[in-house]
């Protein structure tokens, strides 16, 4: 009897992680079991994943019973049954958001090319169209922004930048940046640096809300970027009138020096 209850056990087990392995990288729907420690236990149907801290978004306020969309980050098999971790924060969660809402990415005219993401605060998206006549920014924003605005929901208000890309990098920064509008882009190839131009009443909006749009704009990109104002050899403050100062930027009184000036943490985003 033993041998038989065991080996029903194995064949549940098995059976689960089967059923969930195929759908890796993929959003399900669950319903928030319990919460524990930080950790948030979802039940998906057959079975339980978890939704650890550092996958959770910030700003987003969860509640048992809660039902939502989770990205399943992996599967694994173990002794005590199959592990599945989930997640609201990985960048995959907002591609499979856009293969939802747009038809032209699932169908694979808009492909998109890189993901820059803060949870919960805004997010860049690189899109590009491989048919003449399709725009891709407008297909990923829709009618009215219906498409984008139906995602924006989903992750509870985080903002959204779509960028058209380019295989030109210098264009690449360039609308990496938007919504300032850029005077020149110089590109450093063997420092893999791009030394942006900017009016002057262009730098805050450039910079960002504690440096975050240049920020984001370096990841979707990979490339260092510097801003200088229009004119100047040497690099910006990084503030300007009326803005909030960058996260590189010194406080009151200490010298001021090199401000904007963003590593990449990931390497190049072009295909």
């Amino acid at each position: 009897k033993q041998v038989i209850i065991q080996r029903i056990r194995e064949a549940e087990r098995q059976s689960v992680y089967d059923a969930f392995k195929d759908k890796e990288d993929k959003l399900i729907n669950g319903t928030i079991q319990r919460m524990e420690a930080g950790n948030i236990f979802i039940d998906l149907g057959r079975t339980t994943g978890i939704l650890f801290p550092s996958e959770q978004v910030p700003t987003e306020h969860y509640r048992v019973n809660q039902r939502l969309k989770v990205y399943v980050m992996s599967v694994e098999m173990t002794s005590r049954g199959t592990d599945i971790v989930l997640s609201r924060a990985h960048p995959g969660m907002l591609q499979k958001l856009f293969e939802l809402e747009v038809p032209e990415i699932f169908s694979g005219v808009v492909e998109i090319i890189a993901i820059a993401r803060e949870p919960g605060v805004r997010s860049k998206v690189a899109v590009v169209s491989h048919q003449d006549g399709v725009d891709a920014v407008g297909s990923c924003i829709g009618q009215r922004g219906t498409r984008i605005q139906t995602i924006i929901a989903e992750l509870s208000g985080e903002k959204i930048d779509i960028i058209s890309w380019d295989k030109d990098p210098g264009r690449f920064v360039a609308n990496a940046l938007s919504p300032a509008k850029i005077v020149a882009v110089d590109l450093l190839e063997d420092e893999r640096k791009a030394v942006v131009h900017m009016n002057e009443d262009q730098l805050s909006l450039g910079i960002g809300k504690r440096g975050q749009n240049v920020r984001l704009a370096a990841k979707l990109t990979g490339w260092r970027i510097d801003i200088v104002r229009k004119g100047e050899a040497g690099r910006v403050e990084g503030t300007s009138e009326g803005a909030p100062p960058s996260e590189e930027t010194p406080p009151d009184g200490a010298p001021t020096g090199p401000a904007v000036v963003v590593d990449p943490p990931v390497p190049s985003a072009s295909p």
